[in-house]
């Protein structure tokens, strides 16, 4: 059973990994953000907790996110998680650390999936999707065979996420190194951590993720 934290900044490719790894190893991510929503929809007794904390605008504790992240590794299955959002302080690490004791499992790797910035500027601002299918395409790297034609279905209707600007992109990556400059020294110590190259194609990064799950512990 493999328990990974998957690191990488917005546009990094971490989303189309984890669902890689859900879909070929039956893992389960483990997304803090997507778990409080969830909790709070269903009116768990967390999510209970953190929707009055929410309504305050206040930050949900750490203690209430351990709760969530608990709940949710007695339900996951025996293939392992990957933890998205969670931990981001060595206070949450430590705490990740019990979570997993208590259920006889520890955390095996802490992959990064490194980027450079200017290459992910470029790769996220050039984006922009068939309006009628959703075909991706790119400026420089993937335009349609017939200018303003979508390959697939042939609209002319094309759009662009308007947080896919230069600006949005450099904030998110400070952002990025802001959450994990916390806890990489930490992993770092225990040889946990292992940076794989970011900017590959998406097979060549799933090769060194799955190179690192099924190599030696």
């Amino acid at each position: 059973m493999l328990n990974i934290i998957l690191l990488g900044p917005p546009g990094a490719g971490k989303g189309t990994q984890a669902a890689r790894l859900q879909a070929n190893r039956g893992m389960v991510q483990l997304s803090t953000g997507d778990m409080l929503r969830q909790a709070v929809a269903n009116g768990t007794p967390v999510g209970l907790k953190a929707k009055a904390v929410m309504e305050k605008g206040e930050l949900v504790s750490d203690a209430i996110v351990s709760a969530l992240i608990g709940e949710h590794l007695d339900g996951s299955s025996q293939s392992g998680a990957i933890f998205d959002g969670f931990p981001r302080t060595k206070h949450q690490a430590e705490a990740l650390e019990i979570l997993l004791a208590e259920r006889g499992r520890t955390l095996d790797h802490v992959i990064e999936l490194a980027v450079d910035e200017e290459a992910l500027v470029t790769r996220i601002c050039g984006r922009f999707t068939c309006g009628r299918c959703g075909a991706p395409y790119h400026d420089e790297f993937k335009r349609p065979r017939v200018e303003n034609v979508c390959d697939v279905c042939g609209s002319t209707d094309f759009k662009r996420r308007p947080d896919d600007n230069e600006q949005t992109v450099r904030t998110r990556m400070a952002e990025y190194r802001a959450k994990t400059a916390p806890i990489l020294p930490y992993y770092d110590e225990r040889g946990l951590v292992r940076r794989i190259d970011g900017m590959a194609s998406v097979e060549d990064v799933a090769a060194q993720i799955d190179a690192i799950l099924d190599g030696p512990a």
